[in-house]
């Protein structure tokens, strides 16, 4: 406060932030993306540990032995799921009770806003299957759910094989604390909400569905299986939820634990660890992977069936089974013993998972990086904002002139809309732009830190360089090439090239419009919140700026 207080002081201030703001503003924004890209290195991460004191230790004996008998369960299952055309649900309940479960089933019908291109449908009906076994050793008050989503075609058949065969081992343990529910959702991700919103009472996606008419407790944890092989090569753990939420890091730590204890081939957005971090090829392996976890979490969709549990502060995650050309090979019965070690330490929780982060990315299962690490690069980026709008606030007679220029802009406001007025009227709407850019690019991060800082990667040097003396073409082309909606087609492009399936320029066409329309889709459905956000505040930040281009 002294320093601004002090009229010399003050002056000299003024004077090196007018002479050195540009070159100010290029190193915080080259700072930014190099912060952000050495993210990557293992170094500058932390070695994932489990905060959780219940989960801290793996020394449990797992002794699921039917992973054969689980692959012929889910052989019968895809036999009476062809033969009904769908969902066969006499056959699950019929199953369900022969395992000792509470059996329940629950309809439910969407109407969508515009057919589903990528399934090609307009009205979805369906019906959950779920059993409910009780705990026996605690009074039913807390609740654990593994499911596993009826998918139309052949795929996830031995998923609910193994589910079923589960079910039926847990129900012959006495040590469970903790009720747990095994749940048959069809139609993915419509089908889990009708079950969520029935669970918990709620309807914010004004769908159809009957009441559920059997409950567990309050549900702490939650997985979803997702097997479409007799024999995988690997185990792939998917985190990314709604609103690019995440659960908390010690369920991934639990996770992975268990897999380098059985000895289970694991991998986070497809990729293994590599060892030799220390190389280019390592680094640049992490920094795919951490990118890969970027693109996904600044979509905002649920990746997975678990991803709308988070929204009811159930930390859950997705288990994929991955049958690739490795070598190395798991059976059922292993990835059974898994799921059953986990199921056994979330038993023992005594309450949420909450010690560990929230809010993190990671380039691999061994290692993260936490907020406090990431939002630096964010920060700088952010800084740039805040720089060109102190020539604003720290000269005193410009900052008077231009308030007076503002009130002349709010009384003539089809003056200000058509991009009509004096010089000092477009410094005015620039700064209006910037606060506002400033403080939406800010809420954002703090949401969603990837949907944040990719649009300040291709907004903030727009916001920062446009003024009407620029040359009008070539400033208009950069401006469209940056604007959200090729941030979002430049975006699809990477994510491509970083999962190794390279598209072409066609094919990158249909996969944005694909995007377009699946990103309205999840707001209607879902709540994704993504889809306002750039229609109703980022594009008219956007076109305030082209306003500005083109002030006469």
């Amino acid at each position: 406060m002294g320093l601004l207080s002090d009229p010399n002081r003050r002056k000299a201030l003024t004077t090196l932030l007018t002479r050195l703001n540009t070159p100010i503003c290029v190193v915080c924004y080259l700072a930014g993306i190099a912060w952000f890209m050495g993210l990557a290195f293992e170094p500058f991460t932390l070695r994932t540990y489990m905060s959780e004191n219940a989960m801290g230790s793996t020394m449990v004996e797992e002794r699921f032995p039917a992973g054969e008998r689980a692959l012929a369960t889910g052989r019968e299952f895809a036999g009476h799921k062809r033969k009904a055309g769908g969902m066969p649900v006499d056959w699950l309940v019929k199953t369900m009770q022969d395992r000792g479960l509470e059996v329940f089933t629950q309809s439910f019908s969407r109407t969508l806003p515009f057919p589903d291109e990528n399934k090609e449908r307009y009205m979805v009906r369906g019906i959950n299957v779920y059993g409910i076994l009780r705990a026996p050793r605690a009074p039913r008050t807390e609740a654990l759910v593994l499911s596993a989503p009826c998918s139309p075609d052949n795929s996830n058949n031995q998923a609910v094989g193994l589910l079923l065969g589960l079910a039926q081992y847990f129900r012959n343990q006495i040590y469970w604390a903790k009720d747990i529910i095994f749940l048959v959702n069809e139609h993915d991700l419509i089908g889990m909400q009708a079950w969520l919103e029935g669970y918990h009472h709620t309807n914010i996606s004004g769908m159809d569905y009957t009441p559920l008419q059997g409950r567990a407790g309050s549900i702490q944890a939650a997985l979803s299986l997702e097997l479409s092989s007799d024999v995988i090569t690997s185990l792939d753990l998917i985190l990314e939820g709604l609103n690019g939420q995440l659960p908390n890091l010690d369920l991934a730590n639990l996770f992975h634990a268990f897999c380098q204890k059985i000895g289970v081939m694991c991998t986070i957005q497809g990729k293994l660890q590599r060892s030799d971090w220390d190389t280019a090829e390592g680094y640049t392996h992490a920094v795919q992977t951490m990118m890969l976890m970027v693109l996904k979490q600044a979509s905002g969709r649920p990746w997975g069936d678990h991803g709308l549990f988070l929204r009811y502060h159930i930390e859950a995650a997705t288990v994929r089974g991955v049958n690739s050309f490795r070598q190395y090979k798991t059976d059922t019965t292993t990835v059974g013993r898994l799921l059953e070690g986990m199921f056994r330490k979330l038993n023992n929780l005594l309450e949420r998972l909450h010690q560990s982060y929230f809010f993190y990315l990671m380039p691999s299962l061994s290692r993260f990086v936490s907020i406090g690490y990431y939002m630096p690069a964010f920060g700088l980026l952010a800084t740039i904002l805040l720089l060109r709008v102190s020539l604003h606030c720290l000269n005193p007679d410009m900052y008077k002139s231009w308030m007076l220029q503002f009130k002349v802009i709010c009384c003539s406001p089809l003056r200000f809309i058509s991009g009509e007025g004096t010089e000092q009227g477009w410094r005015v709407l620039k700064l209006v732009a910037l606060l506002y850019l400033a403080v939406l690019l800010g809420c954002t991060a703090l949401i969603n830190f990837s949907l944040g800082f990719i649009l300040a990667i291709t907004l903030v040097p727009v916001a920062a360089c446009v003024t009407p003396h620029l040359p009008k073409a070539v400033s208009a082309l950069a401006m469209v090439l940056l604007s959200p909606g090729c941030t979002i087609l430049y975006c699809v492009f990477i994510f491509q090239e970083l999962q190794e399936a390279p598209v072409s320029l066609s094919e990158g066409w249909m996969l944005f419009l694909s995007v377009i329309s699946q990103g309205i889709l999840d707001h209607s459905l879902f709540g994704s919140l993504v889809y306002p956000l750039l229609a109703l505040l980022v594009y008219p930040c956007w076109l305030l700026l082209w306003n500005i281009l083109f002030w006469k």
